[in-house]
């Protein structure tokens, strides 16, 4: 037998195995369930997310004879006909290449008769946007009172050159783009089922350069089963795609977040012993500084990521203020990189300005919230003149009792910062105060309005068992309470600063010497404490 292509051979012939349209998926299901079908249905969305597949299943599902769950079933002769491209009743046509007025006529002069072997006559038209203007009017009358027995599917890459009048006619559904892990999820499983060896790093590779598409993402699995002769590993697919792995990503974020200039010189060397394209590297690593920052600011936004451990390891190594400057300065780089002598040099350039603007002070300034109590903490008994910071870390040794146990003689903030928890258990606790603890039974008291996760307190609650030592039990009372959590004080803290950076700028004799005398002002929201 002739070989089939992955992409052809692993495509869904029912609902259930589409992947990431799940929006799509439903909408239709509880149409057939409803038996509230449309006469027009209009998928957009880019190449090789699932249009045209989803209209064929579709189409089969509305001719099954036997439907299971509102899927089509498979082994009736309606699905088994559509399978193999004999089904009468689905006129399945490509727009791009018959445009003309005369042939949309053709297409519509059957209409009217009624279906040769299915329930409904289904008119498929895939890139609907390529028909000309008079053809989009031939189509017009029938798409408005279509006979009842008749669908229409339409299928576009290009919804805007569709006329407005076709658009209202029809039911229409985005298709989105879909996530890498999707991809990768897929790949994964195809490949097992193939009985092919493959290296996880490899199918990473492919999903990012997939871009959304899984189409696109099987045919470059396919390149990559061939290349690597019969097997996929990441040096191969890296070879192919003329990309670098994510390794060497992660070791110069590192090596940033360390200030190693040396360490970042040599892996820079090792990377162009590869001969690989250092606008990629660049771009990569913008990629993951993207996503730094979105789990820096809000923590549930790598969940999805299969590289979520990598990225939350490099989030507490770089502070946010940095993770902003580099991400920049890249974006600059990336700009200029064609206008260095060579490409190295210019990657290098922007490297080194990462280092050389880096704030001196950004090494001091953590990440997370407890650990930046703990810090302000330190620095109330050692700072000559803590007019600033010795209050709220005054009320935040106050706000908590103390412990039972001498051993563990810290306050709630203290405690957070000791159990090194992130993501959602860390929001968690930030947003908790210490009622009682000992060894056997802690207590939290938590505002009624905030929402609160099975999840977060789980794995608060192993966090604590560990850091104390013993099968503590963790009990949660909702109540309002007068203590500020560690969230508040960070949040009065942070006012505390930014007051005390005002007050500095309107009393400096230079700034008053520059209003006197040239009438100047300070530019309100200008202002950020160092």
């Amino acid at each position: 037998m002739n070989y089939q292509v992955l992409a052809r051979k692993w495509r869904p012939s029912n609902f259930t195995q589409v992947v990431g349209q799940e929006h799509v998926v439903k909408s239709l299901m509880n149409a057939l369930q409803h038996d509230r079908l449309h006469h027009a249905y209009l998928f957009t969305g880019t190449r090789g997310v699932g249009k045209t597949t989803i209209a064929r299943i579709l189409a089969k599902a509305v001719n099954c004879e036997n439907l299971q769950d509102f899927n089509p079933c498979g082994v009736c002769s309606v699905c088994r006909d559509l399978d193999e491209g004999r089904f009468l009743d689905l006129i399945e046509v490509d727009a791009a290449s018959r445009t003309k007025v005369e042939d949309t006529r053709d297409l519509l002069d059957n209409a009217q008769y009624a279906p040769n072997h299915g329930r409904y006559k289904v008119y498929l038209i895939d890139e609907v946007h390529m028909l000309s203007g008079h053809s989009f009017n031939a189509l017009l009358k029938t798409l408005e009172e279509p006979p009842p027995h008749v669908k229409f599917l339409l299928a576009t890459t290009d919804p805007h050159k569709i006329p407005v009048t076709v658009l209202s006619r029809c039911l229409q559904f985005n298709l989105k783009l879909l996530l890498p892990g999707q991809i990768f999820l897929q790949m994964q499983f195809i490949l097992e089922q193939e009985q092919i060896e493959f290296e996880a790093a490899a199918l990473k590779l492919i999903a990012r350069a997939a871009d959304g598409s899984m189409r696109d993402g099987l045919s470059l699995l396919d390149q990559a089963i061939v290349f690597g002769n019969g097997k996929v590993a990441a040096e191969d697919v890296s070879a192919m795609l003329g990309t670098v792995a994510q390794q060497p990503v992660e070791d110069i974020l590192s090596a940033l977040a360390q200030g190693d200039a040396p360490a970042i010189m040599a892996k820079i060397s090792e990377i162009a012993n590869t001969q690989p394209d250092f606008r990629d590297v660049l771009q990569q690593i913008l990629q993951v500084l993207h996503r730094i920052a979105l789990i820096q600011q809000i923590p549930g936004a790598i969940d999805q990521d299969f590289d979520g451990d990598m990225i939350a390891a490099l989030s507490s190594r770089l502070t946010p203020e940095d993770v902003q400057l580099y991400y920049q300065i890249g974006l600059v780089g990336q700009r200029d990189l064609d206008l260095a002598p060579d490409p190295r040099s210019g990657f290098e350039m922007v490297m080194l300005r990462m280092l050389t603007f880096r704030p001196a002070t950004s090494e001091a300034v953590p990440v997370k919230p407890a650990q930046i109590l703990q810090t302000i903490d330190k620095k109330a008994r050692t700072v000559e003149k803590p007019a600033v910071i010795e209050p709220t870390a005054i009320a935040a040794e106050n706000s908590t009792p103390k412990t039972a146990n001498p051993k563990h003689d810290e306050n709630w903030a203290a405690i957070i910062a000791a159990m090194k928890i992130n993501g959602p258990a860390r929001e968690f606790a930030n947003n908790c105060v210490l009622e009682t603890i000992d060894d056997k039974v802690c207590t939290l008291i938590v505002d009624p309005g905030y929402i609160r996760g099975a999840r977060a307190e789980e794995a608060l609650r192993k966090a604590l068992q560990a850091y104390w030592g013993s099968p503590l039990k963790l009990v949660i009372n909702t109540k309002k309470t007068a203590i500020d959590t560690p969230a508040v004080q960070l949040a009065k803290e942070r006012e505390d600063k930014q007051q005390a950076a005002v007050d500095a700028i309107n009393s400096d004799k230079n700034i008053l010497a520059l209003k006197d005398h040239f009438d100047a002002r300070v530019m309100p929201g200008t202002i950020e404490p160092v």
